[in-house]
């Protein structure tokens, strides 16, 4: 046992004085934080070394997660370009396909010895010859791009540094592409190397720093750009965003002009996403005044709002996404949180549905301009992706491609209930558990969530629930406000001042379970990551008596001083701000680490993060766990696993997932009762 220090810092917000003990821990290389953090990591190894499930479970989990796994292929200049994993490899492998012939185009596994570099994001050259890919280490948000000579299959010269969120953009000759950056470390205060975003021009052979700066916003420090280019190769673009905020703004310009950028909507009172364009007349997705959302046009010749064509109004499901083929548009829409697909014309006409096999979600959708055909994905609970090949011509679906699992899931089943939350409001939520299930209030559950920055939970597959299905075990997953699962006025009705609901959400939940014999509080667990971490911390600080077991990863928790963080004031938009005198009260009343009460006794906590986590610091993770150990009941398990080589989940190799969920299932097999 070592003697945990306790800083004596007050700070006084607005009049309310807030104590801070445990600040010491932001400081993740001071010698008492990583004398802390490896007393912690001790504590951690002697809780699970003795756990004999692990071996059974991981060899499990192996069996489980090995089966080939495909995404979404791309057609350029009539090649197909795929990501695929065999199965157990760390990372998934870009393939081409040519006439039948299958090569592998980049290998990221190559890239380390351990898999902890990940390929996260890539594009192609209009003239096929280059394909430019992002790289981040051990989960970093930070991302490195360089370019691949396709014919050779070697890497050029190229080499890009300080992005993170990037878009990459191929101009129309295929002599470079746009990209958005931040500041060199150390040309900025370090509080801003996360601001001053600007976009760049880079020419292929030439050195970085004589990229050409297309736009920056000085004077707009926090905006950020994601750019990219008009279908009919005319006009750069660029989205303009404050944050995570949804709202959004759009420029745009000639793609061979040097002029300023056209602010076409500039407001931020909605979002607009770019739909497609015929010449002048520029089509967008928004819920300007309709939070399910529409499908608008605007011509740049007469931009005034009075002008604006409605071409498909809002309708009773949202408008999830939108992409454009020729003169026909392909609608996503959601139906109580899962996916239906629609064809339209341009001028608003509905053609036909696309009629998918399974209640799931899509995964992703490309397009191909040459032969008028799309390519999605669609998933489900039990269900891994399988890739369609849809001809919006002859209207004929095709499987592209399908996986054999390990295990057969029709010994499974997926029903979606609806549940009544401490306001009356109706929530959807997911159930997934054995088919010959007895109601008898004694099988263990686990309960996950999220409820935030517009994310949706539709039916998403994760082999590792397999092993839990296989256990015996039920797995719910509540569709909770803050996401857009029932469009904006769902989202808002979870964030800044209304976060409270989504934690009544999530508490109804884990109520309705238990009322309806599906299982008890002592078998109970909860489980969430990100903002779906302070989603389960709050409500384990708000109803210790409600669950057997809490899974809290890489969570949101200090909700004070979340936004001095790496990218938290990201998030402002989103929770609001405890330096605003009318945000703080809200803040300070749901905020997980102000809220733990001397002598409760709290349900077992089992807190992951790790330490490259660049997005929500691991001292969110540190500071909960320190205050939970001085303040909860001394009978009270309070785990805290901190992981090397990892951040918050980016590109995380298998290897690393597999062993994470060996002790998520070792702690659940051992805390609930």
């Amino acid at each position: 046992m070592i003697t945990v220090k306790k800083d004596s810092i007050i700070e006084d917000y607005h009049g309310t004085k807030v104590s801070d003990p445990y600040r010491w821990l932001e400081d993740a290389n001071s010698s008492e934080t990583v004398e802390w953090s490896n007393w912690m990591g001790k504590q951690c190894y002697d809780y699970f070394a003795p756990i004999g499930t692990r071996d059974t479970d991981r060899k499990r989990l192996e069996e489980l997660w090995n089966y080939p796994k495909y995404f979404v292929p791309k057609k350029i200049k009539d090649k197909l370009y795929y990501q695929k994993n065999d199965g157990l490899q760390n990372q998934a492998i870009l393939f081409r396909k040519d006439n039948e012939k299958e090569t592998v185009v980049l290998d990221p596994n190559k890239l380390s010895e351990d898999g902890t570099v990940a390929m996260t994001n890539y594009a192609f050259s209009k003239d096929g010859k280059y394909l430019a890919y992002a790289t981040s280490t051990h989960g970093s948000d930070w991302q490195e791009i360089r370019v691949l000579d396709l014919a050779t299959g070697t890497d050029l010269e190229d080499h890009i540094q300080h992005v993170k969120f990037t878009s990459i953009i191929w101009s129309p000759d295929s002599s470079g592409f746009f990209y958005s950056r931040f500041p060199e470390p150390g040309s900025v205060a370090p509080e801003d190397e996360s601001n001053y975003n600007k976009v760049y021009f880079h020419r292929i052979g030439d050195k970085q720093a004589s990229d050409q700066l297309v736009h920056e916003q000085p004077e707009d420090k926090e905006l950020m750009f994601s750019s990219f280019i008009s279908d009919d190769d005319k006009y750069l673009c660029l989205y303009v965003f404050l944050g995570t905020a949804t709202e959004n703004r759009f420029y745009l310009r000639p793609i061979d002009s040097d002029e300023p950028f056209t602010r076409l909507l500039d407001k931020s009172d909605a979002e607009y996403q770019y739909v497609t364009n015929k010449d002048t007349t520029f089509y967008f997705k928004t819920d300007l005044n309709t939070p399910n959302g529409k499908i608008i046009a605007i011509n740049l010749d007469n931009p005034d709002p009075s002008n604006w064509e409605e071409v498909i109004p809002e309708q009773s499901d949202v408008i999830d996404f939108v992409i454009a083929l020729h003169d026909k548009l392909v609608i996503g829409l959601l139906h109580d949180a899962h996916h239906q697909l629609k064809v339209y014309r341009l001028d608003g006409a509905y053609e036909n549905d696309i009629p998918l096999p399974i209640l799931g979600s899509l995964t992703d959708i490309s397009r191909s301009k040459d032969d008028n055909e799309i390519y999605f994905g669609v998933t489900s609970f039990l269900s891994p992706t399988v890739v369609y090949q849809y001809n919006l011509d002859s209207q004929k679906l095709t499987v592209f491609a399908e996986s054999t699992l390990p295990i057969d899931t029709s010994d499974f089943e997926t029903r979606q209930i609806f549940y009544t939350s401490k306001d009356g409001t109706k929530v959807p939520m997911f159930l997934t558990h054995r088919k010959d299930l007895e109601l008898n209030g004694d099988n263990p559950g686990i309960l996950y969530g999220y409820g935030g920055f517009n994310i949706n939970m539709t039916p998403s597959f994760n082999p590792a629930i397999l092993r839990w299905l296989e256990k015996g075990g039920i797995y719910a997953v509540a569709n909770l406000r803050g996401g857009t699962e029932y469009g904006e006025e769902w989202h808002r009705a979870g964030m800044l001042e209304n976060k409270q609901n989504v934690f009544d959400d999530f508490i109804s939940a884990g109520e309705w379970l238990i009322e309806n014999n599906y299982t008890r509080k002592e078998k109970l667990s909860i489980m969430g990551g990100s903002n779906g971490g302070l989603l389960v911390a709050a409500c384990m600080v708000q109803r210790p008596d409600l669950y057997g077991a809490v899974i809290c990863r890489v969570p949101v928790i200090d909700m004070l001083r979340y936004h001095k963080f790496t990218i938290g004031r990201y998030w402002i938009p989103e929770y609001g701000s405890a330096d605003n005198p009318e945000q703080f009260p809200f803040l300070y009343k749901y905020s997980p680490l102000h809220n733990i009460e001397d002598g409760v006794k709290y349900p077992p906590v089992l807190i992951a993060t790790a330490e490259s986590d660049d997005r929500v610091v691991p001292a969110h993770a540190k500071k909960f766990a320190a205050t939970l150990m001085e303040k909860a009941d001394k009978d009270s398990t309070i785990i805290l696993r901190l992981e090397a080589k990892a951040g918050h989940g980016l590109g995380k190799p298998t290897s690393k997932v597999i062993e994470e969920w060996v002790d998520f299932y070792a702690f659940l097999d051992k805390e609930l009762q």
